[in-house]
């Protein structure tokens, strides 16, 4: 079988759905920086792990990571190396691309054997197919690309010590912050996602959000219009210049479907819609629609939810 690299973060849903997707073209060897990832690789049915002791490699901007993946992607010689596509992992890939004057495909939905992929564009209004010309397929697969399937099994691990060259030292990340977790389910993994858009009205009124998504056990989400209004925290758009959510249910309450938010939750298992406007474009890619006022809909659904716990 083919040999696929694939960069493994050190957790999370899309790294699994990477190595899920990249089991189905071949042998996969993981390359994992740190034990959590290597741990996730091993989960997810890596053959080898490439495991990177590189000291001081988080100290900096992707430079240092990135040497350690052309070195190997130079020596191994791969059929295919997926990266998730990430804002780390497009960064990664780029670099990858330029030292190894390698074609290059970002938020791939869908890979073939012969390293046809396919990529939604236009915000998904176009779906096309693509395929390397030069080097190696190098790919970032997009979130929700593939439903992650465990197969755990003991690889092969290799370590590969490295050093954090000046030439690398360029950016130095001066501070990391890490924001509380909460009790809702992360939103770029969450299986239940319930957003809210401008028809929401104002911050106060997006405790009917909220209150629905704990309801269900989901994230909460809002619309770049809910967010540029003010009405919920930036961190949880949802659409393309936010984060991409690929969950099973999705709730859009008083979003309209701008293109922008569309190409964010599109992936989306089934689609539920609240919206006042009939006309709206959210219901020409909702799997159930109610034209109505959210703030008398939501309450009935919130309703018939508690009853069935």
């Amino acid at each position: 079988m083919t040999d696929i690299l694939v960069y493994v973060p050190n957790s999370g849903k899309h790294a699994a759905e990477v190595l899920t997707l990249a089991r189905a073209l071949g042998d996969v060897s993981a390359i994992a920086f740190d034990d959590a990832a290597a741990a996730l690789a091993g989960e997810y049915g890596a053959a080898k792990v490439y495991r990177v002791e590189a000291p001081g490699v988080d100290d900096y901007f992707v430079d240092p990571k990135a040497a350690v993946l052309i070195d190997l992607a130079r020596s191994a010689d791969p059929g295919f190396f997926l990266l998730p596509s990430t804002d780390e992992g497009k960064a990664l890939a780029a670099r990858v691309a330029v030292a190894l004057d390698n074609g290059l495909m970002t938020d791939v939905s869908g890979l073939d054997a012969d390293g046809t992929a396919t990529q939604d564009a236009f915000a998904g209004a176009t779906v096309v197919k693509s395929k390397s010309t030069k080097g190696f397929t190098l790919a970032t697969v997009k979130s929700g690309a593939t439903e992650p399937a465990p197969a755990p099994g003991s690889p092969a691990t290799e370590t590969v010590n490295a050093t954090v060259d000046a030439a690398d030292q360029r950016v130095k990340v001066a501070q990391r912050v890490d924001e509380p977790a909460g009790d809702r389910p992360a939103l770029s993994e969450a299986r239940i996602v319930v957003s809210g858009g401008r028809g929401v009205g104002s911050a106060e009124d997006f405790a009917l959000i909220e209150k629905v998504a704990d309801a269900l056990g989901g994230a909460v989400g809002a619309s770049r219009a809910a967010t540029d209004s003010g009405y919920y925290p930036h961190k949880f758009q949802v659409g393309q210049t936010g984060t991409t959510v690929s969950p099973q249910l999705y709730v859009a309450a008083g979003i309209s479907g701008a293109i922008q938010h569309r190409a964010g939750m599109q992936t989306s298992r089934v689609i539920v819609a609240v919206n006042k406007d009939a006309d709206a474009p959210i219901f020409g890619m909702a799997d159930f629609g109610v034209v109505g006022d959210l703030f008398q809909v939501l309450p009935q659904a919130l309703e018939e939810i508690e009853k069935r716990k």
